[in-house]
């Protein structure tokens, strides 16, 4: 994996959170104890996470607590996808150690979990606002192929981070199909 892959679920994410109105962040989302709102502080946060932990090899104690929902959210979005992307394309990031609350890892592995995690919450919210969830084939097909998810990762919604794998047809999209696997609903 590579700072590119994180690039390109960023800028997938980023075409499904231009459609967010003002009107749209009391709505529900996949995750049944998200509305669009907590979805989207949560989207527009994470690069900032990610940025951090990249670049200091120690993951944040607690993700933001400000309400990005309520500013300039393509702009924050941008600004902070600029900056997780130049802080896991900098020299030695890929090799770097990096202490999570759930492991220590190289940053060629947080990458891509950085990248699924954008990825799949562009597609929690493209469903959210009714929009097509097939987003990018090519990458969805990649992450989908990479994706190694624990077992103990799963169970019910708000108590872990993933629900059960949800069966889907190999004929769906392959972001509905990466959706489901990561325990959503296509």
């Amino acid at each position: 994996m590579s700072a590119e892959v994180l690039e390109q679920a960023f800028a997938s994410t980023a075409k499904v959170l231009a459609n967010v109105q003002p009107g749209d962040l009391d709505k529900p989302t996949p995750c049944a104890s998200w509305k669009i709102r907590d979805l989207v502080n949560h989207m527009v946060g994470g690069p900032y996470y990610f940025a951090t932990t990249a670049e200091t090899g120690v993951a944040p104690e607690s993700p933001s607590a400000i309400d990005f929902a309520g500013g300039d959210i393509q702009a924050t979005y941008a600004d902070g996808t600029q900056k997780a992307v130049a802080a896991f394309a900098a020299p030695g990031a890929m090799e770097k150690m990096m202490k999570l609350p759930f492991g220590e890892l190289p940053g060629s592995i947080f990458v891509m979990i950085a990248s699924t995690d954008a990825f799949a919450h562009g597609w929690d919210l493209a469903k959210a606002l009714g929009l097509s969830t097939d987003l990018d084939p090519p990458l969805a097909e990649q992450l989908l192929a990479l994706s190694m998810l624990p077992d103990e990762f799963r169970g019910p919604d708000g108590k872990s981070p993933f629900g059960p794998k949800v069966p889907v047809p190999e004929s769906a999209c392959a972001a509905d199909r990466l959706a489901g696997y990561l325990g959503r609903h296509p």
